[in-house]
């Protein structure tokens, strides 16, 4: 054994010096002085906010998203307010996004990034589905989402509440941006996800029927609603069982904070009543029409 343990690190001795001898510039002392982080773009962003540039901020997002497994299905939950860093920039927006017909997904994180990637996963699923002539399984959906997300290192802001069934039962996921998962009964994100968790601890239990776990659902995103102010507005449910061949998706289910006070007389102001600073006119000058051969169509540009 010693034999052969002298025999084996003499071999790597002799493949390290060929190594320095077939690449002697990766195995300099300048390329060992350039490894490691660099900061040169550090001092550039630190020269021109001296020079007065304003660097970009970024955008703080709220959701509050959730599921439950109930017997015989799965409830999936969200609010409706889309913020802007401290604007509500939409009251009535959709959480819940369309992967197959028997799978659905909760979208938090921006709102461009959870779109696109259930969207581009729904469409892949469904090229599965086709080539293998099988419904697609949660598990599969489960797995390209996580791989997409994964492959961005987080860059991708998509934290994902996955749900549905399929020949194996009912499944819900959690999907981080970074691409770790989690399988749980009951499972929140988003910024109200500490209040909705609350909910879901303190009421949920095995085999719970549809009624229940709705109710239950309902109540977790009503506290992310009250309790977190980057989620708000209405509350959003979807239902997806094993017998019933159509997916329960009721948007607006309950308006959890209507707006209280209203103006009788409306809030539509006359023209004029905003005063106008500066007006300009310029002249349009439309662009001629061009034709192409005669045997051809008209074309106008």
């Amino acid at each position: 054994h010693l034999r052969t343990s002298v025999a084996r690190t003499a071999r790597c001795f002799l493949l390290v010096l060929l190594l320095c001898a077939c690449f002697p510039h990766h195995y300099t002392m300048e390329a060992a002085q350039d490894a490691g982080f660099n900061f040169d773009l550090c001092a550039r962003n630190a020269l021109l906010q001296d020079k007065g540039f304003q660097m970009p901020k970024t955008m703080k997002t709220g959701t509050t998203i959730c599921g439950a497994v109930f017997n015989g299905g799965v409830v999936l939950g969200a609010d409706t307010r889309a913020t802007e860093g401290p604007i509500v920039c939409d009251k009535n927006c959709e959480k819940i996004h369309y992967i197959s017909p028997k799978i659905w997904c909760c979208g938090a994180g921006t709102s461009a990034d959870t779109e696109n990637t259930t969207g581009l996963i729904a469409s892949q699923l469904k090229l599965h589905a086709l080539t293998t002539g099988r419904e697609p399984r949660v598990v599969t959906a489960m797995t390209m989402l996580k791989r997409m997300l994964f492959r961005y290192q987080g860059h991708v802001s998509a934290a994902l509440v996955l749900g549905g069934v399929d020949c194996t039962g009912s499944h819900l996921y959690t999907i981080y941006p970074h691409g770790s998962t989690d399988k749980l009964p009951y499972v929140s994100m988003g910024s109200g996800s500490l209040a909705a968790m609350a909910v879901l601890e303190h009421g949920y239990k095995d085999n719970m029927t549809r009624d229940e776990a709705v109710k239950l659902v309902q109540n977790a995103i009503r506290a992310g609603i009250f309790n977190d102010l980057g989620s708000g507005s209405n509350v959003d449910i979807c239902v997806i069982t094993r017998e019933d061949p159509k997916v329960e998706y009721h948007h607006n289910y309950e308006a959890a904070n209507p707006r209280r006070f209203q103006s009788a007389r409306g809030y539509k102001y006359a023209p004029g009543t905003t005063e106008i600073v500066s007006q300009s006119v310029q002249a349009v000058t439309p662009l001629p029409s061009m034709g192409v051969a005669a045997e051809g169509d008209a074309m106008q540009v």
